[in-house]
C-alpha cells in the first residue's frame, strides 16, 4: 500500500490493454458458466466469490485509474455489475455471507486508522478537530432536520407521520447524516499515500466522530421515542446502554491495544494469524458483548502508537495486507448496492444527499475560518467527510429496530443516499487531496518491488550490523 524506496514502472497503453482484455475474459467465463449451469452460483461458494471480486476488483481499480478516479470507485463498479442486481455473477446468498469477510477489512480498518492517530498531531490541531466536531456534528444535525422535516410530502413514509413524529423522525436523520466513512478515508490515503494538513485533519476527524455519533445518536433517540410514539416515556436507559457501550470499548480496545503491543515487542512474527484471529474472533466477541467494534479496535491501534514504540511497525503490517482488503470490502459494498432501490428513490436520495454534501461544505469553511486554518484546509477539507458506508447502515438498522412504527422506509430510503455518497464522496476526496497537492505523485509499488525493496532493506542493516561488530572497520 504504502510505498518504501524505488518506483514501480509506469503502466503504459499496452499494459491497459491487457488488463481490460483480462477483465472481460473473467467476466465473460464467469458469465457463459452461470448461464450453462445456473446452479454453479450456489456450488461455488462465497470462496469462489471472495476470489472472482478481488480479480475484478483490481483489475478495474486500474483501469478507472486512467481517467482519474479513486480505486475504490473502481472496486465499487466492479461489484456493481457483478453482483445479483445487473449480471448476476454472484447470488444474494453469496453476497449475504461475504459479510462475514467484511468483519476481518473492518478490524483492520478501524486498527490502521487508530494507529494513524498520534497525540502530538491531535494536539496541534486541536482547534480545527474542535470547531469541526462542533459545526459538522451539532449544526449539521440540526439543519439536516430541517431539510428532511420540509421534504416530507416527497418522502413516503413520512407524509403520514404527525407533525411532532416527523420532528423526531427527522432528528433520527440528522444524526445518520452526520455519519463518516473512515474506510473510504484510509482507501483513498492507501492509494494516493497523501501527507499534509487536508489528509491530516480529514483523518482525525472522521476517526474521533465515530464516538461523537455514537453520543449523539443515543441523545436523538432518547429525545425523539415520545416524539414518533406518544404512548412512550422518557427514559434515561438509552444513556445507560451508551456509557456501557462506550466505557466498555474503551477499556477492551486498550487492554487488547497493551497485548498486542507486548506481542509485537517480543514476538512479532505470524502478525497476519493475529490480524485473522481479531477480525473473525475478537468481532464476534465485542458484538457479543454489545460494544462498538470500531471504537474499540481504534483505540487498540492509538494504543499500540502512543504507548509503545511498535507504532510504525504496525502500520506497515497492517498495510500488507490492506490492499486486499480494500478490494473486498468495497467490491462487496458495490454487489450490496440496491439498484432498483435506487431507481425508485433517486429523486428524494439525491436532493437528501445533494443536501448534506452542501451543509458539509458550508460548516466546513465557518469552521475553517472559526479555527484559522490555512487557505488549502479551507477549501478542501470538507471534501473527505461527504464518503458514507457501512457505519451509516449500522445507525439505519438501530433506528429501524427501535422504532418499528416507522416500517422499512426509513432504512430504505438510508440505503439509497448512502449509496450516492459511497459513489460520489472517494472521487470528491481524491479530487481535493489532488487539487491541494498532498498526494503523491510517485507511482505505487507492486507487491514484488515490496518485497525486493523489504530485502534489501534488511541486508543493508545486516551489514551494517556486523561492520558496527568487526574491529577492523574501525581502525
Amino acid at each position: 500500500m504504502s510505498s518504501g524506496g524505488g518506483h514501480a514502472a509506469p503502466k503504459g497503453f499496452l499494459t491497459r490493454i491487457i488488463q481490460a482484455g483480462a477483465l472481460a475474459v473473467l467476466f465473460a467465463v464467469l458469465y457463459g458458466a452461470t448461464r450453462a449451469v445456473p446452479t454453479i452460483q450456489s456450488n461455488v461458494g462465497t470462496i469462489a466469490a471472495v476470489g472472482f471480486l478481488l480479480l475484478c476488483g483490481t483489475l478495474t481499480s486500474e483501469l478507472v485509474e486512467v481517467v482519474g478516479l479513486p480505486h475504490l470507485s473502481g472496486d465499487l463498479a466492479a461489484g456493481i455489475i457483478a453482483g445479483p442486481h445487473v449480471l448476476r455473477l454472484i447470488d444474494e446468498h453469496s453476497v449475504v455471507e461475504l459479510t462475514h469477510v467484511n468483519a476481518l477489512a473492518l478490524a483492520l480498518i478501524a486498527l490502521e486508522g487508530g494507529a494513524h492517530l498520534k497525540i502530538d498531531t491531535l494536539k496541534k490541531g486541536v482547534r480545527s478537530l474542535a470547531w469541526a466536531t462542533l459545526l459538522q456534528s451539532l449544526a449539521g444535525v440540526l439543519v439536516m432536520m430541517v431539510v428532511f422535516v420540509s421534504l416530507r410530502r416527497f418522502i413516503p413514509f413520512a407524509d403520514k407521520l404527525t407533525t411532532s413524529a416527523l420532528v423526531g423522525t427527522g432528528l433520527l436523520w440528522g444524526t445518520l447524516a452526520i455519519t463518516r466513512s473512515p474506510s473510504a478515508t484510509l482507501g483513498i490515503m492507501s492509494q494516493t499515500r497523501a501527507k499534509g494538513p487536508v489528509m491530516t485533519g480529514t483523518l482525525s476527524f472522521v476517526m474521533t466522530s465515530d464516538v461523537v455519533v455514537v453520543v449523539l445518536l443515543a441523545t436523538a433517540m432518547v429525545i425523539a421515542r415520545p416524539l414518533i410514539d406518544p404512548t412512550a416515556t422518557f427514559s434515561m436507559h438509552d444513556f445507560e446502554e451508551l456509557g456501557h457501550d462506550v466505557l466498555g470499548s474503551v477499556a477492551l480496545g486498550t487492554t487488547l491495544g497493551l497485548i498486542l503491543a507486548i506481542y509485537m515487542r517480543l514476538v512479532g512474527r505470524q502478525l497476519l494469524v493475529v490480524f485473522l484471529a481479531l477480525g473473525f474472533g475478537m468481532s464476534e466477541l465485542l458484538a457479543f458483548l454489545r460494544f462498538d467494534t470500531l471504537l474499540a479496535f481504534m483505540v487498540a491501534g492509538f494504543v499500540v502508537q502512543n504507548l509503545s514504540k511498535q507504532g510504525e511497525k504496525f502500520i506497515a503490517a497492517i498495510e500488507q495486507t490492506g490492499s486486499i482488503v480494500y478490494v473486498i470490502f468495497f467490491a462487496t459494498a458495490g454487489a450490496h448496492l440496491d439498484l432498483d432501490l435506487l431507481r425508485q428513490l433517486w429523486p428524494i436520495a439525491l436532493t437528501l444527499a445533494g443536501s448534506r454534501v452542501l451543509v458539509t461544505l458550508v460548516t466546513g469553511r465557518v469552521a475553517s475560518r472559526l479555527a484559522k486554518d490555512s487557505p488549502i484546509v479551507s477549501r478542501w477539507a470538507w471534501a473527505g467527510l461527504v464518503s458514507q458506508a457501512g457505519l451509516a447502515l449500522g445507525v439505519a438498522a438501530v433506528i429501524e429496530r427501535s422504532f418499528p412504527i416507522l416500517g422499512s422506509g426509513f432504512r430504505a430510503l438510508s440505503i439509497a443516499v448512502v449509496a450516492l455518497n459511497e459513489m460520489v464522496g472517494p472521487v470528491l476526496f481524491k479530487l481535493a487531496l489532488d487539487r491541494a497537492g498532498e498526494s503523491s505523485r510517485e507511482p505505487q509499488l507492486s507487491l514484488p518491488a515490496i518485497e525486493m525493496a523489504a530485502r534489501a532493506s534488511k541486508a543493508h542493516l545486516q551489514v551494517e550490523a556486523r561492520a558496527s561488530q568487526d574491529p577492523a572497520t574501525h581502525s
